[in-house]
C-alpha cells in the first residue's frame, strides 16, 4: 500500500472514530432521551430549550453521519466546532483542562478534520 492510501485510511479512521463516538456518547442520548434533555440543556443565548436542543442534534447526529460518510465533510465539521467551543468557552469556561479533556480533544479531532479533508474513501466523492 502506497504512502497516499495510508494517509488515506488515516483520515478516514480519524473522521469515523471522531464523529461515531460523538454520535455515541452526545447524539444519540440527546435524541433518545428528547424530553430529559429539553430539562438538562443549557441556553446560554436564550434561543430555548427545543431550538437550543435541535441546533445540538443537528450538530451531533446529522454531522457525524455526514462525516462518516465522507459528504460535505469540512461543511459538516463547523457545527461541530461551533458547539463544542461555545460548549467549553461559554457554558463551561469554569472547567479545568482535565474536566474538558473530552471536549478539547473533539475539538482537536473536528479541526484537524476540517483542515485535512475527508480523504479519498468518502461516498460523497467531489461534495466531501
Amino acid at each position: 500500500m502506497n504512502e497516499s492510501k495510508h494517509q488515506d485510511l488515516g483520515l478516514l479512521f480519524l473522521r469515523a472514530s471522531g464523529a461515531l463516538f460523538l454520535l455515541w456518547v452526545h447524539g444519540l442520548p440527546k435524541v433518545l432521551d428528547y424530553s430529559e434533555q429539553l430539562k438538562q440543556i443549557e441556553d446560554p443565548f436564550h434561543l430555548g430549550a427545543h431550538m437550543t436542543l435541535l441546533l445540538a442534534i443537528f450538530a451531533e447526529v446529522l454531522c457525524p453521519v455526514l462525516i462518516v460518510a465522507g459528504v460535505l465533510v469540512r461543511l459538516a465539521c463547523l457545527p461541530i466546532l461551533a458547539v463544542l467551543l461555545i460548549a467549553m468557552l461559554v457554558v463551561h469556561p469554569q472547567w479545568t483542562l482535565l474536566e474538558g479533556q473530552f471536549g478539547w480533544l473533539l475539538l482537536i479531532i473536528f479541526t484537524s478534520v476540517l483542515l485535512a479533508g475527508p480523504g479519498r474513501f468518502t461516498l460523497g466523492g467531489r461534495f466531501a
